[in-house]
């Protein structure tokens, strides 16, 4: 009878204490579990669910999808979410350029993850392309049943003076941030975040590694004051994405892979993160940066970074993921010069003064369906 009794103390203390009996360690490290969720810095992957595929995809910013880069390491995830046929679906720039699918489906992809993974916090950022309201991204966490663990702040217009730790927020449940941009808040959905209200950036339209700053851009509110950024209790994020400028003569940037190696290295080269990650924390007087988000994670790799500003040296639990992905190779160059040559010519002649006929434009053009991730169409 005692031994029965001993054993409903134990299973009581386990569900009291749901952390200390699934494991110590906390976004794959044990010595997170007890620092700040801004004090740390979290791996972003950028656009997350737009995926090359092939170097055909030039669109696409990730050579794996969420569920991988999350396993990976990876623990911030962003997406674009546009309105089509009357769902809010991910779409890069539009839906006939590339298209994820439906908002709900990819938030269901996250959820499943979190129920797999219960020691880990997870921060999702929505560019609100369309401007959906806070009921309408609302109503998709709703279908993606996920709202269980959203994380929600005391306000919704002042960022906290110091936010929980990793193991409050695990121990909790609510282990999911949302921030959204644009996005008019509403306290009926209290864990959707208006992203600028509570996180600063650095510039994010980057062309040439020269030019990656620690200067604050974005909110308006706070260009180039660096000082009342710091001072305004803002997360600090932490952008570090390169475009090419190959198809500039057409006004299209799209993810440089070509050089991403050397973008996300940890060392070495014109405009590696690991020096700029290091120089925007002398210039934030010590501060990590609380995101760093990145194109083609993998690559670098970019986690060697984080790891460093975390100090993480034990980091367990992560899903090996190959630096080149044999579905594609790291470079568009032949892209470039084989299927866009003749296109990006004519526009630099029409740029010159010269007036190509409609005719000239659809020969140099050619059949685009399946370049830049199926969708530019005459």
């Amino acid at each position: 009878m005692h031994v029965w009794k001993y054993l409903s103390l134990l299973l009581s203390a386990a569900a009291a204490n749901p952390l200390s009996v699934r494991s110590t360690a906390c976004n794959n490290s044990p010595d997170l579990c007890d620092k700040s969720y801004g004090a740390i810095t979290h791996l972003g992957a950028h656009d997350s669910p737009f995926v090359r595929t092939s170097d055909s995809v030039l669109a696409g910013n990730q050579y794996f999808d969420t569920p991988t880069q999350l396993s990976a390491g990876v623990r911030l995830v962003t997406a674009q979410v546009h309105k089509d046929n009357n769902q809010w679906r991910l779409c890069h720039s539009y839906c006939t350029l590339m298209d994820a699918g439906r908002l709900s489906d990819w938030l269901a992809t996250i959820k499943s993850w979190l129920d797999d993974h219960p020691n880990e916090v997870v921060t999702v950022l929505l560019v609100n392309s369309d401007g959906a309201s806070a009921a309408e991204l609302g109503a998709e966490f709703t279908t993606a049943n996920i709202t269980n663990y959203a994380w929600q702040p005391e306000s919704l217009t002042t960022p906290p003076a110091s936010w929980p730790t990793l193991r409050t927020m695990i121990n909790s449940g609510k282990r999911l941030v949302v921030f959204a941009t644009p996005l008019t808040t509403s306290t009926s959905y209290p864990y959707l975040m208006s992203e600028f209200d509570f996180i600063w950036e650095n510039n994010y339209d980057v062309t040439t590694p020269a030019n990656f700053s620690c200067e604050p851009n974005r909110p308006s509110s706070l260009a180039g004051s660096l000082s009342t950024a710091l001072s305004s209790n803002r997360l600090p994020f932490m952008n570090h994405f390169l475009y090419s400028t190959d198809l500039a003569a057409l006004q299209i940037e799209y993810p440089n892979a070509s050089y991403v190696s050397t973008t996300n290295a940890p060392s070495g080269g014109n405009g590696n993160l690991g020096t700029a990650a290091t120089t925007c924390k002398a210039a934030y007087l010590g501060r990590q940066p609380t995101f760093i988000l990145v194109d083609f994670f993998n690559k670098g790799p970019a986690l060697d970074t984080v790891d460093s500003l975390n100090n993480v040296t034990n980091a367990v639990g992560r899903t090996t993921v190959s630096s080149s992905p044999s579905s594609t190779s790291s470079s568009d160059a032949s892209m470039i010069g084989n299927v866009f040559k003749g296109l990006v010519e004519l526009a630099n002649s029409a740029k010159s003064g010269a007036s190509p006929s409609v005719g000239a434009w659809i020969w140099a053009g050619g059949n685009w369906n399946s370049v830049l991730g199926g969708g530019i169409s005459f």
